[in-house]
This record gives structure tokens, C-alpha cells and sequence, in this order.
């Protein structure tokens, strides 16, 4: 159904024509759902520049705070786009740096086959469990799974059963621990760890909920940093785009 997630031994192969440099590490701060897809691009990264990444990563508006507190960041790659727009309005940001490196998709998924079906009516379920999702103020999957249980007229239902994670990463965590019998989760996550056959899922319509439109931003720090400059400039060559792709994501 989808593509399969490109190993990393066929990445390593991308040649990219970036010049060669000395080599140089960058601290970027990464949205949760992106983090095994960062981990792949940074290993293309180091094979091709020699550049280094310390990534870190959790809930949008976290890394958000901590950016506006002086946290030592070179560059962020956010959840939404609204954060990486305030940090430009707030003059932490390089102007001009900013784009969308992936639009995320929101599903409801459990590690039960068959528990979850095509259309989401196991959140009508008498029989339904604990219902987790990530903190709406922090984590904008988080917000994206609200506007689909208000869509769905199932907000007061589902509020008592709720487990929330401060992000998507802790949200994920619940669902495959068993500690919540559905979560909403992003779709790259259930490729990454190979769920797909295991469990089952119910891809969310788009139209249920805003754009998970996921922005990157230099940061003042990172201006001249030649590790995040190359990392974004790999971000937006092809090869990348379709790796993205292969982790469940639009562009």
C-alpha cells in the first residue's frame, strides 16, 4: 500500500553535488514524528560532506521555548509551520531560510490487527480502551487529532479515556506499550518501526483536519554553520524528497 522505507546502504550511494568542505557539526532540533527519518538523511549527510548532526528531538513547541530561552540550536525542523514563522517574526531565524520539507499525515493506530478500521468507528466502540494523542499545545498532531474528534462529534466520549504525550514521540510510546488501545500517531511512525502488517490503522482524511505542513528554519546561531547550510540544502534535493516520501509524508 505504501512505498517501503529506503534502506540506509541505498542512501549512502546518493551522490549529491555539494563541494567538499571541512568537515563541521550542527545542533538541530527536530519535531518527534521526523525522527527516524532525520537519523537516515543525517548518515547521507556525513557520507557525502563529512558533516555531522546532534539531533534532538520532542514536541514542537517545546524546542519552540527553548529556542526563545537561548537554547544553543543551529536550526529547526518543526511540526508545523506557524513556530518556525514566529521564530522569523521574533528575529531568532536567518530571513529567507525558511521552507516545507514534509506534510505529515495523522492516523489512528493499534498494534491489535483488526482493531482499528477503515473509517475510525472504534472510537464509537463501547468496548474502547485508552485513547491517546499528543499535548494540542505543544504537539500540532496532537492539535490535528483534536480537530478530528470535535469532527467527528466524539470529544466528550473520548476525553475521559485520554492518555496524552507531551509528543507524538511519548504518544507513540503509549500506543505500543499497550498502555492505550489506539492512538492518533503520524504515519511515519508506523513505517518507521514496521507496524504496518502487525497492527492496523486508519488513515485519517486530510480534510478531518488542518495541514500538517512541517517548516524548517536556520536559526540566528546556524547562519553560518556548514553543517546545517548543507543539511538544508540536502533536504530539498530530490533523492531526500523521495526518501521523505518513502517515510509516509506528502511534499
Amino acid at each position: 500500500m505504501h512505498s517501503p522505507v529506503l534502506p540506509l546502504t541505498a542512501l549512502l550511494f546518493i551522490a549529491l553535488a555539494i563541494p567538499a568542505a571541512q568537515a563541521a557539526e550542527a545542533q538541530i532540533a527536530v519535531a518527534a514524528n521526523f525522527a527516524e527519518p532525520i537519523k537516515a538523511i543525517a548518515a547521507v549527510l556525513q557520507k557525502t560532506t563529512g558533516h555531522t548532526l546532534r539531533i534532538s528531538t520532542g514536541a514542537s513547541g517545546a524546542f519552540y521555548t527553548l529556542i526563545k530561552n537561548g537554547a544553543p540550536f543551529d536550526a529547526f525542523l518543526s511540526a508545523d509551520n506557524e513556530r518556525p514563522e514566529l521564530l522569523e517574526k521574533d528575529g531568532l531565524a536567518q530571513p529567507g531560510t525558511r521552507f516545507t520539507y514534509a506534510n505529515g499525515k495523522l492516523v489512528l493506530w493499534s498494534v491489535k490487527p483488526g482493531r482499528v478500521d477503515s473509517q475510525g468507528a472504534v472510537l464509537g466502540a463501547a468496548d474502547l480502551g485508552k485513547v491517546a494523542h499528543a499535548n494540542p499545545k505543544t504537539a500540532p498532531y496532537g492539535a490535528a487529532a483534536v480537530q478530528v474528534l470535535d469532527k467527528l462529534g466524539l470529544k466528550g466520549a473520548v476525553t475521559p479515556k485520554l492518555v496524552q504525550g507531551e509528543s507524538i514521540g511519548q504518544t507513540f510510546g503509549f500506543v505500543t506499550t499497550g498502555n492505550a488501545d489506539v492512538g492518533f500517531v503520524a504515519m511515519s511512525q508506523v513505517l518507521s518501526a514496521g507496524r504496518l502488517k502487525e497492527g492496523s490503522m486508519w488513515v485519517i482524511p486530510q480534510a478531518s483536519y488542518d495541514p500538517i505542513r512541517q517548516d524548517a528554519v536556520l536559526l540566528k546561531k546556524g547562519a553560518d554553520n556548514e553543517a546545517a547550510k548543507a543539511l538544508f540544502q540536502l533536504l530539498q534535493s530530490q533523492n531526500i524528497k523521495d526518501l521523505i516520501r518513502s517515510y509516509g509524508y506528502d511534499l
